[in-house]
């Protein structure tokens, strides 16, 4: 009898412990839904990219550039409803942005340019990077979203600045002045007996 009956308490006192629980999860999964609904409304409202060229030159890219068609083309499709979403989409302009660096046109295959895609690159990557942590910062995305922003109206203007810059005509003689000045950086090679010749 005395078993029966400290079963029967063990069992009540289980049930009550168990509802107790549950309620103190239920309590913790809406606390967790609310923050992540915060976080979603604050992502949501500062997801803007500027997608389209904001000068000719990009204008003039786009049509011939297909990576970076393809990568603006991102950035203007906006997530809607999850932030699951957002995940999904901040993963996806990464790998556009990735692909800027293939098939760059030769008029922009130069170490500014590169500097400038490499800029992006790495913003965009730390974008994904934080969108998909546990504990999404959410101002640190947004102030990101903004400095994506400006680094492509950067990378944007630099472009122009070097199809502004072939525009200019070479001078009688600039050419040969080039060809002159390369040659007297030529590095030392060794002549017989190791002695270092300049050429």
């Amino acid at each position: 009898m005395k078993n029966i009956l400290s079963c029967l308490l063990c069992t009540v006192v289980l049930l009550f412990s168990c509802k107790d629980d549950n309620q103190q999860r239920l309590a913790e999964n809406k606390k967790e839904m609310a923050k992540k609904e915060i976080i979603f409304l604050q992502i949501e409202k500062g997801w803007v990219f500027y997608d389209t060229p904001i000068n000719e030159t990009a204008e003039g890219t786009v049509k011939t550039w297909n990576e970076f068609r393809l990568f603006l083309a991102e950035l203007s499709k906006k997530p809607k409803k999850t932030i699951e979403a957002f995940q999904q989409k901040s993963t996806a302009i990464s790998k556009a942005a990735m692909n800027l660096n293939k098939n760059i046109p030769i008029a922009f295959d130069k170490p500014q340019i590169k500097s400038r895609i490499a800029v992006v690159i790495t913003k965009v990557r730390m974008m994904d990077l934080y969108l998909h942590l546990d504990n999404i910062p959410s101002k640190k995305v947004i102030v990101l979203i903004s400095e994506i922003n400006r680094e492509l109206a950067t990378l944007q203007r630099e472009m122009d600045k070097t199809v502004e810059k072939s525009k200019i005509p070479v001078e009688e003689g600039e050419a040969d002045l080039k060809r002159m000045l390369d040659s007297t950086r030529a590095i030392p090679t060794t002549g017989p007996n190791n002695v270092i010749t300049i050429e």
